[in-house]
Parts: structure tokens; sequence; C-alpha cells
């Protein structure tokens, strides 16, 4: 760039270049920044990442250029950044190293979750800033693929102790979840006085006032189109005015600018910028291949270099991406697929077998089975390495291209599975639409019809239920196994949505039954007898499922739709023992797969066993996961195992807005059973600071199902504990007798413990005392200490208020060191009260060291005392290793500390 350009170029950018100056040095200083560049085609945002990239002295500078022809190509965007350096592979994790062999088609293996690959992606720069600083710049980052801009946005959200910095530059008015929340710098048009003097360097002559007046004020200051728009005007147009006003967007008048440049140019000069157009790697000896092949010279681009439109060197670059964008589409289209045509021929299909379908599929003026074949083929190759994006456009286009009906219908099939794993629901209906069209049999249209039930699951329709259930029956005498397991998915609907589920437990009785019984469908046998005769007559054979699905260690990822209902049902019939292990070992195979759509629902689940246990420490990590892995994808999931976790500890000022935020998400999700886990939470909570009074309409409102699930039976203690204390006995009888039902059927401690607690409440005299020390014995054979802890309480409140004050405080000390230890401050504060009313005060409980550790130091710091390594801390939490010990530092200060080794779980001390 000589001198007056750079001048031209930031005229009016003193603001923007201090903003980059300043991310420069904080890159340099060892804090990651990251920041989204906002403007319209032509305003100068590649401009000023030219002046980041020859700004530093000392650092290593990386540039990835979306093009738009590449949107479709997986890891296009991710391999122009990283491929320099891979030789770090061996230095990341295995895990992570092996996630990038196999996304870049270097090695063979499971295709990686996107987020391990984020993860694995992070590592990799922080290994290469660790020579230099680094800095990323990518540019059109709207026309990235999108496997790259979630891995690239996912890693630029994670700099917190690295010397990288990542700059994305995207056009307006670009938009997406993935853009969301990222820093930003919007840049408009140059100011008047800066746009004068641009537009005056680029005008021959005397120009105007009023005319330039003008054409300042139809660009905005745009500086492109301030330099390009005059171009080619006679200086009898320039005299009378800039042209007609249009409502045509400016990029569009920039394209029109540039198209009508090139209509002066020779026939086969406006070849060889098509070819290098249509060529989006920007390889010149590609070029050279393609050009000979349609017998044009390389000389013939002469002309458009001469004219500032195209450098040919060690790349093929264009002035702007503008240029290539007027280029293809003001070719006719048979010249363009001309162009595709030799591409396809020149690219060696051996090293480049996607992209040269792709070719071929631009080139294709009619259906083609081969080309189709060979988009599946990139297809396959596209899910082995996790491009689940790129594979469902593949198929897409495939199906396009397929002139068979009945295999276009069974590939528009295909590529409406892999558009709703995307969550591109509304393409996946459209591709069920073709899928309809074909010749095909009845199973093929009960899948099509199963497809449209999932994506209305997904997307959170509540008839889907119902549409799963007829699915499911119409698989039955065609595919038996599959009816099962659509079965299993309607009942795990139908238990979310809390609607449709006799019908469908009385339809899962009357189906067939397969020869050999897996533990699943013993499991969704005694569900629907549970449903449909009641837990007494269910009992044998849950137990049985239960104890099936305890002993089978061989489950894996295609089973935790089955361990999720498993878990769940042992935790309707009061099963501390087969609970925890199931949602455990659920959250094991979820993290192992990478299954980050499943695994915020199963740590939920695992939040509430280790509340009931009384594992404070170890349900505030499981929220610490959640929340990062929401922040990692995005996604919003109601927040119960924090709501669940807050309420315990009687935290009304946490509670509070997770409170409302839940119940906003469940009520727009139709959420029946979402909204009884809320209530019975906000019951706990007012039940815990001494408010019975406001605790009985929540736990009434969490205790309206008439399923008796695990939640509404723990809804139940609540409703008896609130009402006998705001003097509702008849409430409280009644929900008594509800909860004998399941706990008599159930018959474990747990459920056994539960029920003398309650019937204590509503009972007096010696019956009363008699039914608490029962609770206490049962509960102490569970590891449902929160219960245990309770029960305590309660006999200590009620002995106190009997005048047995010595034995009261015998029973209260019990229940305050427990409540204390499990992280109840609400509970530990009435059992510190009634100590204090019993003759036994007790000293308000000092802060706690850890008590200023964050939700995420507080994380952090348990999994380094369980001796977890950085890198397998930072794999955990999507960070990378640096960043880790960079909170460990902070946790070391505030603790006082200077070991790891000194660390425990931050609960204890």
């Amino acid at each position: 760039m000589t001198s007056g350009a750079a001048a031209r170029e930031f005229r009016g950018r003193r603001r923007e270049c201090a903003i980059l100056d300043r991310m420069v040095g904080d890159v340099r200083s060892g804090r990651g920044q990251v920041l989204l560049i906002r403007g319209e085609a032509g305003v100068g945002k590649s401009a000023l990442l030219d002046y980041l990239a020859g700004r530093p002295a000392g650092y290593r500078v990386a540039r990835v250029a979306g093009v738009e022809s590449e949107m479709e190509l997986p890891f296009a965007g991710l391999h122009q950044l990283c491929a320099p350096m891979l030789d770090l592979r061996d230095r990341l994790p295995g895990p992570q190293g092996e996630a990038l062999a196999v996304a870049f088609g270097h090695r063979a293996g499971t295709p990686p979750d996107r987020f391990l690959l984020g993860v694995a992606v992070l590592g990799l720069l922080a290994l290469v800033s660790e020579g230099k600083p680094l800095l990323c710049l990518v540019d059109d980052a709207q026309w990235l693929d999108q496997t790259s801009v979630q891995t690239l946005t996912f890693v630029a959200r994670r700099l917190l102790a690295e010397r990288v910095g990542v700059v994305f530059a995207i056009r307006e008015p670009a938009t997406g979840p993935a853009w969301r929340g990222l820093p930003e710098l919007s840049i408009g048009g140059l100011p008047d006085d800066d746009a004068r003097a641009l537009l005056d360097s680029a005008v021959p002559g005397r120009l105007d006032e009023q005319v330039r007046d003008r054409i300042v004020a139809e660009t905005r200051g745009n500086p492109l189109a301030l330099l390009e728009l005059p171009r080619g005007r006679t200086a009898a147009e320039m005299a009378g005015g800039f042209g007609r006003p249009d409502a045509q967007p400016l990029a569009s008048k920039i394209e029109r600018s540039f198209a009508q440049r090139m209509e002066s140019l020779p026939a086969l000069t406006r070849k060889v910028l098509l070819t290098a157009a249509a060529e989006p790697l920007g390889d010149p000896m590609l070029l050279r291949r393609a050009a000979r092949l349609l017998e044009l010279p390389m000389g013939a681009a002469g002309p458009a270099e001469q004219a500032g439109l195209i450098q040919l060197g060690s790349r093929v670059r264009f002035r702007h991406p503008l240029v290539r964008t007027a280029i293809y589409r003001a070719a006719p289209i048979a010249d363009r697929r001309d162009v595709h045509r030799a591409l396809a021929d020149a690219t060696d299909p051996a090293a480049d077998p996607d992209r040269r379908a792709w070719h071929r599929a631009h080139a294709a003026d009619d259906t083609d089975e081969e080309v189709a074949a060979e988009l599946v083929a990139s297809a396959e190759r596209a899910q082995r390495r996790g491009g689940i994006a790129a594979a469902a456009e593949f198929l897409r286009c495939a199906t396009e291209l397929t002139p068979d009906p009945a295999t276009r219908a069974v590939r528009a099939l295909v590529a409406a599975e892999a558009e709703l794993r995307c969550g591109a629901f509304e393409i996946a209906l459209k591709l069920l639409l073709t899928a309809d069209e074909g010749p095909a049999g009845e199973l093929h249209q009960t899948r099509v019809n199963l497809m449209r039930a999932r994506v209305a699951f997904a997307a959170g329709d509540m008839a889907a239920p119902r549409l799963l259930l007829d699915a499911a029956r119409r698989l039955e005498p065609l595919d038996a196994g599959l009816a099962r397991d659509t079965y299993r998915d309607a009942m795990g609907a139908a238990v979310l949505t809390g609607s449709g589920v006799p019908e469908l437990a009385r339809a899962i009785r009357a189906a067939p039954k397969p020869a050999r019984l897996r533990p699943g469908d013993l499991l969704l046998d005694s569900i629907a007898v549970a449903r449909t005769d009641g837990y007494h007559a269910a009992m044998p054979l849950v137990n049985e499922a239960i104890r099936a699905f305890r002993a089978d260690q061989t489950s894996g990822a295609d089973d935790q739709a089955w361990l999720w209902l498993a878990s769940i049902t042992a935790a309707d019939v009061w099963d501390d023992q087969g609970w925890p292990v199931l949602t455990e070992r659920h959250v094991r195979i979820a993290r192992r797969v990478g299954d980050l759509s499943t695994l915020p629902l199963t740590l939920n689940s695992l939040v509430c066993v280790h509340v009931f246990a009384g594992e404070e420490a170890a349900a505030a990590s499981a929220v610490a996961e959640i929340q990062a892995i929401a922040e990692a994808t995005g996604a919003a999931l109601a927040p119960y195992g924090a709501l669940a976790l807050a309420a315990w500890r009687g935290d009304e000022a946490a509670a509070a807005p997770l409170l409302e935020a839940t119940m906003a998400e469940v009520a727009a999700r139709g959420e029946n059973t979402g909204a009884t886990v809320t209530h019975w939470a906000q019951a706990m909570l007012l039940n815990g600071l001494s408010r019975y009074r406001e605790a009985v309409p929540a736990a009434r409102a969490a205790t309206e199902h008439p399923v008796e699930s695990g939640v509404v039976n723990w809804a139940l203690s609540e409703l008896i504990e609130a009402a006998v204390r705001s003097g509702q006995p008849e409430l409280a009888t009644g929900a008594y007798q509800r909860l004998r039902a399941s706990t008599t059927a159930s018959g474990t401690d747990w459920a056994l413990g539960a029920l003398a607690r309650a019937g204590a409440l509503v009972a007096t005299g010696r019956t009363a005392d008699a039914r608490y020390r029962q609770a206490i014995e049962h509960l102490g054979r569970t590891r449902i200490r929160t219960e245990l802890a309770r029960a305590h309480l309660l006999y200590g409140e009620w002995l106190r208020r009997e005048g047995r004050r010595q034995d009261a405080r015998g029973e209260l000390r019990t229940a305050y060191d427990l409540l204390v230890a499990t992280g109840a401050d609400a509970f530990a504060d009435r059992a510190r009260r009634e100590l204090a009313a019993a003759g036994e005060p007790v000293a308000e409980r000092a802060g706690r060291a850890s008590d200023s550790l964050t939700v995420q130091e507080a994380h952090i710091a348990r999994l380094a005392g369980t001796g977890l390594t950085n890198a397998e801390i930072g794999a955990q939490l999507f960070l990378s290793p640096h960043t880790v010990e960079w909170h460990l530092r902070k946790v070391f200060t505030k603790l006082g500390i200077t070991s790891r080794r000194q660390l425990r779980p931050p609960d204890s001390g």
C-alpha cells in the first residue's frame, strides 16, 4: 500500500485505529481480545484489517477470508487459519489433536464434537501465541462456512489469559446467534469533510461543489463508493449530476459500477475473471489448469490487472469481494457452467473430492445421478469429520440433482434428518415435502411422518407426543425396533409436556412385544403399567427394569434416551441407589461423546441428585458446567439445576431471577413438568425461610399434576409441611394420602422415611414421636442427607413445642450440623433460631474464604482438588489451560494458599 493510498483509506478513522491499537496492546499483555467490525460493503473494514496486519511488530498474523461460494464446504475457513499451525497438533491433549486430525481429513475416526473441536483450536492458537502474540484477522466473516463460524466464535469467546486477538469483519446486515454478544466496532461512512477530500483525490480536474455534495450524500461517505462510482463517468455526466437517484442498496450500486467497468474489457479477459471468481481457493495453478481447459491464455488477464480489478501473484486476489460478486452475477448461466466444469476437471479428485463434486454440481444443467452420488459421498465424508451443516447442504443439493423419483425421496428424507440436526427446521420440512413425492413404500412414508414428529418435538410443538404416538403405531408392523424407540421418544415428550401420557401408556401395552426384551423394553413396559394401573401393580416390573439398566455396563451414545428415561423413573419410585448410578452414567456417556444437546438436561438431573445427597459443592460444579455449556453453545435451557440449588441454599436473591426465567421458559414451551419443577423449588425455598403460608400455593401448583412423578412426590412433602405450619390440616391430610400411595408402593428407605416424616407432621402425641423416629431411622440408611437433616429439624422443632427442651437440643444440634455441611443456609438458620429458643444459643457462622470465589473459580478449584490437570479441566469447561491457570492464581490469592495440593472442595473450608 502506498503512503498516498494509506492516507486516503484512513481519512476519518482515527477513533477506529486507536481502538485497534489498544486491542493490540492488550493482546501483548496477555489479555485475549475479540472484536467484531461491522459495516456495509466498501466502508473500509478490509482496510482496517490491513492496518492491523501491518501495524504490530513482533506479532504473528493469520488471515482468513470468507468466500461466498465456499459457504457449503466444511471447515474451509478453519483450514485457512489452522493449516500453517498444524505442526503443533501433537502438543495438544490426545482427544484434541485427534479432533483436528479427523476434522481436516488427515485421519479417519469418530466425527469430532464441534465443541471438542473448538477447544482444540483454542489450544492450538494458545500454543502458537507462546512464541509471539497472535492476531487472527477474519475478513468477510458472513461468508464463512457454518462450522468455521461456530468454531471461531466459540474460540473468540474464550480468549481470556491468552496472547491472542481475533478480529472479525462482517458485512451488514449479517446477523445470527454466532455473532451475538461479541464486542462490536460499527463502521459508518466518512465525515463529510473527509469524504469530499477523498472524492476530490479520485476525480481528475475540478468537480462542481453541488455535484460533489450530492455524490457524498448518495454514498453516505462510503469510501469504496466514493472511489469507484465516479469511474467511467464523462465530464458532462459529472457536471450535470451523478446519475439518477434510485432505491438500489449501495452494495448493488457498487457491484453495478464494477460490472460496467468489466463490460469494456475484452471477452477473453472477462472469461478469465469469471474463472477466478468461481474458484474460491485463490490458487493460481488451479486457475491456470482451468484456463487451459477453457483454451484461455492467462495473458488475457492483463487488462483486468491494469484496471486494478485483480492481482495474480502467489494468490489470486480481487480488489474487493464485490468485484468477485459482480463478475459472477453478471455472467451468463452457460458461461458459469462452463467455468465450473473446467474447474471440476482441473481439481484433483483424490486430493479435493468435495470441491470437485461442488464444481460438478454447479456445472450441471439437468439432473445427474453421477454428480448426485458424488455429493452423497461428500456428505458422508463431511459427517465423518463432524461437518454436519456441510453434510446437510451436500445432501440437499444431491436431492435436487437426483433423477430417479424414488431415490430422490429417500435422499430428501436423509437430508431432512441432517437439517434437523443443524436446527434448520423449515428447510427440513421442505425436504420432507420432496420425500413425500416419490413412489416409496409404506415404511418410507412412515419414516417421513416420524421425521415430521421429531421436527415438531425439537421445535417445542405441543403436538409432538401425538405425532410420535401416531408414527409409532404405524411402525409396529413395519419395523418393531424403530416402533419401540419411537414409543420411548413419545413417552419422553409426553413426560416433558405433561400431556397424553395415559393414552400413550395404553398404546404401549397394546403394542406387540419384541421376541428378545432389552432393558429399555422392560422399562417401557413398566412405565406403561405404572401410568395405567398405578405403581403398586408396576413396582415389580419397574424394579426389574432398573436392575437391568444398572447391571448393563455396555451403554453407549445410542442408549442415552433410554438412560434418561430410566434415571427419572428411578427418581419417581424413590430409588436412591439407582437414580444416582444411572444419572451419573448418563452424564459420563454424554461427556465422552460430546453430546451437548443432551448433557445440560442430564446435568440438571445430576444437580438434584447432589442436592438430595447434601453434596453442595458437587451440585454447584454441575451448575457451573451447565452454564459453561450454555455459553459455549448459545443454547437456552431453563435453569432447573441452578434453581434447585438456590432453593436448597435458601438464597432468595439468587432464586428470584431464576424463578422468573424458568417460568417464562417453560410457559413458552408448554412444559407442564418444567412448571412442576419450578413450583417445587419455590415451595422448598419458602419453607426454608419459614414463610409457610406463601409456600402453600407454590406447593399446590407443583402437585396439580395427576401423575405421581418424583418431583410431584417431593412437592407433596413440601405441601404437607407448609400446610401444617400455616394451620391448614385438611390440606395436609389430603396430600399425605397421595404421598402414601407412591411411598408404600416403592417400599425403599427413602420412600418410607419421607412417608414417616410427613405422617409425623399430621399426627400428634406418641404417634408423631414414633413416626419422627421411624423417619430418622429409614433416612439414615440412605444417601439422602438433606431429607435426614430436615427430619431431625422437624423432630427438634416438635420436641421444643412439646416442652422437651433437652431432647430438642440434641435433635436440633444434629440438624444444624447437617444443614450447615450441606449448604442449606435458610434451613440452618431455622435450626439455629430453634436452638436459641431451646436454651442453646449458636453463634452465627462466620463467612468462609471460599465464599469470595466466583461460580467458575469454585468449580475450577473443585476440579483441581480432585487431581485433574489444567488441560483436563479446560477440556471439560471449554477453556484453554492458560485460562484455567489464570483462574487458579486468583483462587490461590483469595483462599490464601500457594499450592494445588492445598485445594479442597470450596464448601469444605
